[in-house]
């Protein structure tokens, strides 16, 4: 795997590196020690998968907040999606900052979203299967998440927003957190 350090400090894209031969290929996605030996998070205790029926759907920007914070790794496994990690950490340089990255089934490769920043994605095809691998059980008293399109980050969405659930669009605008 190659490990790509974006312009958030512990968030990274992760490519595969795979060996072909005539049957087609094989590639790791995985590996607590590669994730260790970068210094990240490679605890993993829950998978989930998202499927996301329309072009358009938005799922975010959420968290899990202490004591219960989560960092994931995210792989779109079908379709494509505009990924969106934003910085939440307030010790950090990057504060209230985000980047994106086109995740897809034909580039195979994945992000990882350390402790901190919130997630969230907009589907870029139909039927869209998105796959979660999380360092921390689910703790529904921990769930937190920011508006897609609160003015205090600025997210630049490439497409309109079709679909979104009823709880991404009422969050508060940050500020007044």
């Amino acid at each position: 795997m190659k490990f790509i350090e974006t312009k958030l400090p512990g968030v990274f894209e992760i490519q595969i590196e795979p060996h072909s031969d005539l049957r087609g290929f094989f590639a790791r996605t995985w590996c607590e020690k590669e994730f260790e030996d970068q210094g990240l998070n490679g605890d993993l205790v829950q998978c989930s998968v998202s499927l996301n029926s329309r072009k358009g759907t938005l799922r975010g920007m959420h968290y899990q907040a202490a004591p219960f914070p989560e960092a994931k790794v995210v792989r779109c496994t079908a379709g494509a999606i505009y990924d969106v990690i934003l910085d939440l950490r307030a010790e950090s340089s990057t504060f209230k900052r985000w980047i994106a990255l086109p995740l897809s089934a034909a580039t195979r490769n994945s992000i990882y979203i350390p402790h901190g920043c919130a997630h969230g994605f907009l589907t870029l095809t139909d039927n869209c299967e998105v796959l979660y691998q999380i360092s921390e059980f689910y703790h529904p008293e921990s769930a937190r998440g920011v508006r897609w399109n609160d003015p205090a980050f600025q997210i630049a969405w490439p497409e309109k927003v079709e679909v979104i659930s009823e709880r991404d669009q009422t969050y508060p605008d940050f500020e007044s957190k």
